[in-house]
């Protein structure tokens, strides 16, 4: 285990003291966001991105480490283990060279080569890679048995020749100096399968592809082999030739085995065995390993691309508790409209069939005013899906046709709205809700709160990755996990509010005990005291431990149950009270009496110096949320699909998902627009997050159209944007808390929407 630490301190540039800490504190059963925050002068501070990495490389370190014990038992078995074998073994630093040092001494079934042994033709072998002076067919005549199965002097060079691929292809140093030699100079190729031209067009960008495996961008790797998968190509990996040019691997298998051509009896024979070795076993076992390693680290870059985004998204500015409008559009089924409460409650639902084929507009804005007046609703939210600019239209006209009801209109990402609708924690909430309505629901809430809603949602459906089916399943669903219980810890959680779903993610509980804690609470009242979660049942000691610094009580009995220091810190808080004199309730807020403070003045054994610095920290804005100001974009008047584009039209948007070679923006034509990474900035860029994240608000040009392919390609090159700029509008810089959106003229024949709006003005008076 202290190899294991001494590793990952190495390769995180940390102390070795401070692993072994965080590994101890793991096996404990702490979880990553506790010692990230409560636990900081045990592992010198260690940041949560930092002990995710530790936690991961333990694992992989671990099953190494399993992994060669398994291996040395094996050979030791065998009775093969030399100490120079085991020296190797022991130094191994990855599961693929510990694989190769294996390859020799792995049961595996009876090979060409095994049968040759078997039938005694090992010693011909060993005689002609020694001597290659011996002429082949004559040293063989000495091994011709027919009751052994070799009827001829051909028979028995085959057999040897078998024997010595064999010994090639399993020289785990050769094995080893090749696929490094490979990686670094090989080209993978793609071709279309002869026939597969017009089914496979999507792939019609490889269908004569070539670039280097170590230059390959996660993207490019992972639609390769999604089109070798699916049927359409044909991927190898090689290095290039010129014609009439011998391999080099060859030459290098060649020269490790001492194989020359010298006019000798047997070198002929040697370099064709040498040649067999590459073409029919190594280049094809070499080739599959690194087009492997391509997957492996285009699944690490992948996820990592998904992770943030899904970062960014959870950790969107929230809108508040505000009363809320969700509505989730639709042409035929038509519009799914939900009004919540500030606390995410459902007030009134409804559907309304503004667009065709019906083209009730009136009576959509009728329904839409009433349950805006009857619920005194601040905010609409739409989801951006199918009849999404549409639908904004309606609300706009709504707004403009309703002034007096200050309302704004938000378009809110619904990724993940419809799984929700049919899961089984959407059947729960709303057991006696049409399934449809839940999504406008689940519109309206993440409106509200991002993280609270979409924790609700599998993290893999909220669509903010790239090639997500194609990567390794477990480790996405492993990493994201991580990822949402980071943010959810970052934020806390009101445990008198939370939803079972959103409590299962503080650190130490799980799904059954937040769901004991919504049950406790609905029998019981509110929480007073974070001590009153002890009482939850299958809620242990340790569980406490763990979550309580994150579960918060708003204006309960002890104001700091409210914020982020932990209930084992509180005796920091009183003494510095009773040493200042000042009651917890007047400390709390008081910046400038709290930085006046020294925190060396209050730690001691227990609670050393970075502790008290937070928990100041936390007094000056407790319960403060790390998650930015909501503000929202405004698409532009008359464009809402796709061929209303126009090369050179200024236009704002909001991204939605950013992946290695640029960002997706949404500008509201139902088909989001990419940003590559060469015009996302004047300077150059590396990586696209250096500039933009999910849910960011940016001003975007048009440079080109492909209404065909459904292409759309946005730059936000400054130099590009100003010589397009239209007259500055104030509107684009303020957060748009009230600020209508343009709409289009409404039908004709006002009267019933009148009469429905004096009725429904009427009822929200009685």
């Amino acid at each position: 285990m202290d190899s294991i630490n001494t590793r990952i301190a190495k390769e995180l540039n940390v102390q070795v003291a401070q692993v072994t800490a965080a590994v101890e504190l793991l096996g404990d059963g702490a979880t990553v966001p506790f010692i990230a925050r409560y636990r900081k002068e045990k592992t010198g501070g260690l940041d949560d991105t930092q002990l995710r990495k530790l936690e991961e490389r333990l694992g992989y370190l671990t099953e190494l480490e399993g992994r060669r014990t398994a291996v040395l038992k094996s050979i030791t078995e065998q009775g093969k283990l030399t100490p120079e074998l085991e020296r190797a073994l022991r130094a191994a630093d990855t599961k693929v060279e510990l694989e190769d040092l294996y390859a020799p001494f792995k049961p595996k079934r009876r090979t060409k080569a095994q049968i040759a042994r078997e039938a005694g033709l090992e010693p011909l072998a060993d005689a002609l890679i020694a001597n290659p002076s011996l002429d082949p067919s004559k040293e063989a005549e000495k091994f011709v048995a027919a009751d052994k199965g070799v009827s001829d002097a051909k028979t028995a060079l085959e057999g040897a020749r078998s024997i010595l691929i064999e010994r090639m292809t399993e020289n785990a140093k050769l094995v080893g100096d090749l696929r490094q030699w490979l990686w670094s100079t090989g080209l993978v190729t793609s071709k279309v399968l002869k026939g597969k031209e017009t089914e496979g067009a999507k792939f019609s960008d490889y269908f004569d592809f070539r670039q280097a495996a170590r230059q390959i961008p996660s993207h490019r790797a992972l639609a390769l082999l999604r089109g070798r998968n699916e049927g359409f190509l044909d991927l190898d990996l090689d290095v290039e030739l010129a014609p009439g040019q011998a391999h080099p691997a060859e030459a290098k298998i060649m020269t490790a085995f001492n194989i020359a051509e010298r006019n000798r009896a047997a070198d002929k024979w040697l370099i064709e065995t040498a040649k067999l070795a590459w073409k029919t076993r190594l280049h094809g076992s070499l080739a599959a390993d690194l087009l492997a390693r391509m997957k492996e680290d285009s699944d690490t870059a992948a996820i990592g691309v998904f992770k943030t985004n899904l970062k960014d998204l959870l950790l969107a500015a929230p809108g508040g508790a505000r009363v809320t409008m969700g509505l989730d559009p639709g042409i035929r089924t038509g519009v799914k409209v939900a009004v919540v409460d500030q606390t995410g409650k459902v007030l009134d639902t409804a559907t309304v069939y503004p667009h065709e084929p019906r083209n009730d507009w009136n009576g959509a804005l009728a329904t839409l005013a009433a349950l805006s007046m009857k619920h005194k609703v601040d905010i609409i939210a739409i989801g951006n899906g199918t009849a999404s600019r549409e639908t904004d239209k309606l609300a706009g006209d709504l707004m403009k046709k309703m002034p007096d009801l200050k309302l704004t209109k938000v378009m809110v990402s619904e990724a993940g709205a419809s799984v929700y609708s049919a899961s089984e924690i959407g059947a729960q909430e709303f057991p006696n809700l049409d399934v449809s309505l839940r999504g406008a629901v689940s519109i309206a809430r993440r409106l509200q709160d991002p993280l609270a809603e979409l924790v609700k949602i599998e993290p893999k459906a909220i669509g903010v990755g790239q090639y997500q089916h194609d990567v390794n399943q477990t480790e996405l669903a492993r990493s994201l996990d991580a990822v949402v219980e980071d943010c959810v810890n970052s934020v806390g959680v009101d445990v008198n509010m939370a939803s079972a779903p959103l409590l299962a993610r503080v650190a130490g509980l799980n799904a059954t005990i937040a769901s004991n804690i919504v049950l406790h609470r609905n029998e019981n009242g509110a929480f007073k005291r974070r001590t009153e979660i002890k009482k939850v049942a299958r809620l242990g000691p340790k569980a406490y431990e763990q979550a309580a610094g994150f579960l918060r009580i708003a204006n309960g009995a002890n104001p700091l149950d409210a914020s982020a220091v932990h209930p084992e810190a509180y005796e920091v808080v009183e003494r510095i009270a009773k040493e200042m004199k000042r009651p917890i309730k007047a400390m709390i807020g008081d910046s400038a009496f709290l930085k006046s403070l020294n925190p060396k003045q209050f730690a001691d054994e227990r609670f050393g110096t970075p502790t008290v610095v937070d928990i100041l920290a936390e007094l000056e804005k407790p319960g403060r949320d790390p998650r930015p100001e909501f503000k929202t974009a405004e698409f532009k008047e008359g464009v809402e699909k796709i061929a209303d584009l126009r090369p050179g039209m200024m236009l704002e948007g909001v991204v939605t998902n950013v992946t290695a070679f640029g960002a997706f923006v949404d500008v509201g034509v139902h088909q989001d627009g990419l940003v590559h990474i060469s015009e996302l900035a004047d300077k150059f860029v590396k990586d696209p997050r250096e500039v933009v994240k999910a849910g960011d608000v940016v001003k975007v040009r048009v440079k080109d159209v492909d209404v065909d392919r459904k292409r759309v390609a946005l730059t936000m090159k400054s130099g590009a944007i100003e010589s397009h700029a239209p007259a500055r509008d104030p509107r684009s810089d303020v957060r748009r808390s009230n600020t209508p959106a343009a709409s289009t003229k409404a039908p004709e024949g006002e009267s019933a929407l009148a009469a429905a709006l004096r009725r429904a003005r009427e009822s929200g008076k009685s």
